[in-house]
């Protein structure tokens, strides 16, 4: 999670929400790494999620990242669970709960839900304070 919040520092220097995400093999390794990109890339599906998933699946050669783990800072949206499911990531482990946006505890969770073929275990909570700061501060500024 460490990374991850690096990773948010880099987007919300880059102007984007602050949101960082790594994936890491079941060995230990990160394949992929990734922040909010949307502004930068002029593309609404580049979320910090998106991009470590694509990162990963590019050092594998593989759009299935069995195994693996998902850690990013804040809940994830609707868009990006179903990217983890579809990428049939392991575990996924976030920071702060997003109250908004958030599909795993913040609305029904999307993770668990019986009709989807895959579903992933889910770790909340770690390292909440820091991440979820980070988010309130930019938005804090932006409203200065």
């Amino acid at each position: 999670m460490a990374e991850a919040l690096k990773l948010a520092r880099a987007a919300e220097l880059a102007n984007e929400v602050p949101v960082g995400a790594v994936v890491v093999s079941a060995e230990g390794a990160a394949l992929g790494r990734g922040f909010n990109r949307t502004r930068l890339d002029v593309d609404p599906s580049a979320h910090a999620e998106i991009v470590a998933l694509r990162e990963a699946a590019w050092k594998l050669g593989n759009f299935r990242l069995l195994g693996c783990t998902l850690y990013v800072t804040i809940e994830p949206c609707v868009m990006c669970v179903g990217a983890l499911i579809q990428a049939r990531i392991a575990r996924l482990v976030y920071g702060a709960p997003e109250p908004k946006s958030g599909a795993l505890a913040s609305v029904p969770s999307l993770a668990s839900h019986p009709a989807l073929n895959h579903s992933f275990a889910v770790t909340a909570g770690i390292l909440a304070p820091d991440c979820a700061a980070l988010v309130q501060q930019f938005f804090q500024r932006r409203r200065e």
